[in-house]
């Protein structure tokens, strides 16, 4: 899972534009670590489970399209804001299971549109990881197109590191989207597009992004639905990585997941406190399944990834270097978006009522390059598809509530974004 300390200085510092977010790289980075490390180590010491956290692919990226969204709409300081939505989400979370409702807000939501999210997310982190290589291109009258310029350094450099990650994960070598970096840096700095800056070394600071959150904006009750987008992320990333992760282990209860309340809490105080430091949602890591793999059983294994966590701030100047440019860190964002297209096959597609609501939100998310705007689609559609097939008595009355929060959403403030 070390590969989210190269990739997200990388994505919260700069838009899906390429634009400058305003978040500094450096403290992005010191974000990342110290956030991981203290909900890692949380999770050992408070749920004895060997499940490491950092902040979640998908999360990060939505992330930064509030922050865009933000700015059109005029806020000032949007990605304080938006830090601020992230920290409520966590409160929220944490409120849930205090109540133990977290499973009603979790049923609300069927398994297929569960699973169409997590498929919907990789497609989208997928294109913008071919986007960032330069392969994915603007073109006029089909938008997007395959780039004319395949002999372009950009292009050799994406390569070297999507075959190479590509091929070592098939052979299932650890560490293989990192050595796919290496691969990737090697050929750039063969071609002079990066220069080498040294390894070890303290993360270079320009600006401050530890208690920069703005809760007081972020309580404007247009932006709710942005804060009920971070929980159910939240949620389900959690939800499905615990049990997952935990059946791996051979540590379920007949079939229940013990200590799963202390695991949910350490999960929303990962939220909060990562917020507080300046990163987006820290959530449960489904790598952590390689843990659990080497032979890892308890808490004990949480902790040293939270302490190694720690050691990586040591790597500043190598994580500069590696998210200053974009082909660098693409073959991870391509290889991990394929990843997450595995929970498509779990989705009910024989079923009309499922498989149309699950379309929607698979293919809204990238082709709308909003997570929020893709969800909003497939959360609205899903009630109404099966009540006038006549399902309605299937669909939770949450979803209902959901879906009609969602429709004033996309009629005031998405309608003010443009």
């Amino acid at each position: 899972m070390s590969y989210i300390i190269f990739v997200q200085p990388a994505v919260l510092s700069t838009d899906l534009a390429g634009h400058p977010t305003g978040m500094d790289l450096g403290a992005v980075l010191l974000a990342t670590c110290l956030g991981s490390a203290l909900a890692s180590i949380l999770m050992g010491l408070v749920a004895d489970f060997p499940i490491a956290l950092a902040p979640g692919m998908g999360e990060n990226f939505f992330f930064v399209t509030v922050v865009m969204a933000l700015a059109r709409l005029g806020i000032p300081d949007p990605w304080q804001t938006t830090l601020g939505m992230v920290f409520l989400s966590g409160v929220a979370f944490i409120v849930l299971t205090w109540l133990r409702v977290r499973e009603a807000v979790i049923d609300a939501i069927s398994r297929s549109m569960r699973n169409a999210i997590a498929a919907g997310i990789g497609l989208f982190i997928a294109s913008i990881g071919l986007q960032h290589a330069g392969l994915i291109v603007g073109k006029p009258g089909t938008l997007v197109g395959l780039t004319n310029h395949l002999a372009s350094a950009d292009i050799a450099v994406f390569a070297a590191g999507l075959v190479a990650a590509g091929v070592l994960l098939a052979r299932k070598v650890r560490g293989a989207l990192l050595w796919g970096m290496l691969a990737s840096a090697l050929v750039a700095l063969a071609l002079g597009k990066i220069q080498y800056s040294g390894i070890v070394g303290l993360p270079e600071l320009h600006g401050r992004a530890a208690f920069q959150l703005d809760i007081r904006r972020a309580l404007d009750p247009s932006l709710l639905p942005f804060v009920i987008v971070f929980l159910f992320m939240g949620l389900f990333d959690t939800v499905g990585t615990l049990v997952g992760v935990a059946e791996q282990a051979g540590v379920l209860e007949n079939g229940k997941l013990p200590r799963a309340s202390r695991a949910l809490f350490v999960d929303a105080t990962g939220i909060t406190a990562g917020a507080c430091l300046g990163t987006s949602t820290i959530t449960c890591y489904i790598e952590s399944a390689a843990g659990v793999a080497a032979g890892g059983r308890t808490g004990l294994t949480a902790v040293v990834t939270g302490l190694l966590f720690l050691l990586a701030l040591l790597l500043g100047p190598l994580v500069r270097m590696m998210a200053s440019y974009p082909p660098l860190t693409a073959p991870a964002l391509v290889i991990v978006g394929a990843m997450m297209m595995r929970s498509a096959r779990r989705v009910e597609w024989d079923d009309a009522s499922e498989a149309i609501p699950v379309f929607l939100t698979m293919a809204g998310i990238p082709l709308s390059a909003s997570i929020a705007d893709g969800l909003a689609l497939g959360f609205v559609s899903y009630p109404v598809v099966k009540l006038l097939s006549g399902r309605g008595r299937d669909v939770h009355l949450v979803a209902y509530v959901m879906a009609a929060l969602l429709v004033v959403y996309f009629l005031t403030v998405r309608y003010r974004i443009g």
